[in-house]
């Protein structure tokens, strides 16, 4: 199973479904129906894994096509403050950043780990079984 990271517990972490935006892998892309775990400072003595996820949606878009909504839905305050987490985390021009297209994915929360807080779902603990 591939590690999804994120640099922080964001709110939207703890929806059943939820987006983020990502930059095309060099190995494998991003796949429909791919299991992932999803890790809280995934490089860091602090790792925390929070959940397993499945992807339901790819979508490729680029950063001039994302509106302050979608942004907002991410975790920013709009577009123009996530191009600059972007252009911090990437560190590529604003002109790259705006022409690259990114994938957007869709997950759906599969399970969250034993001993993780906010309306827990582990395998054990689940409403049925966990989803495919």
């Amino acid at each position: 199973m591939r590690i999804l990271g994120f640099e922080r517990h964001w709110p939207k972490l703890d929806e059943e479904t939820f987006s983020t935006f990502r930059y095309p892998r060099r190995d494998t892309d991003w796949l429909i129906g791919e299991r992932v775990q999803v890790v809280i400072k995934p490089r860091s003595k602090d790792r925390q894994p929070l959940l397993c996820a499945e992807i339901i949606q790819v979508k490729q878009v680029k950063m001039r096509h994302i509106t302050d909504e979608m942004a907002r839905r991410d975790g920013f305050k709009d577009r123009e403050n996530m191009m600059k987490w972007l252009q911090r985390s990437y560190r590529h021009t604003a002109n790259w950043l705006l022409q690259t297209p990114m994938n957007r994915l869709i997950l759906r929360e599969v399970y969250r780990y034993a001993g993780v807080e906010s309306g827990s779902r582990t395998p054990e603990t689940a409403s049925g079984n966990p989803r495919r």
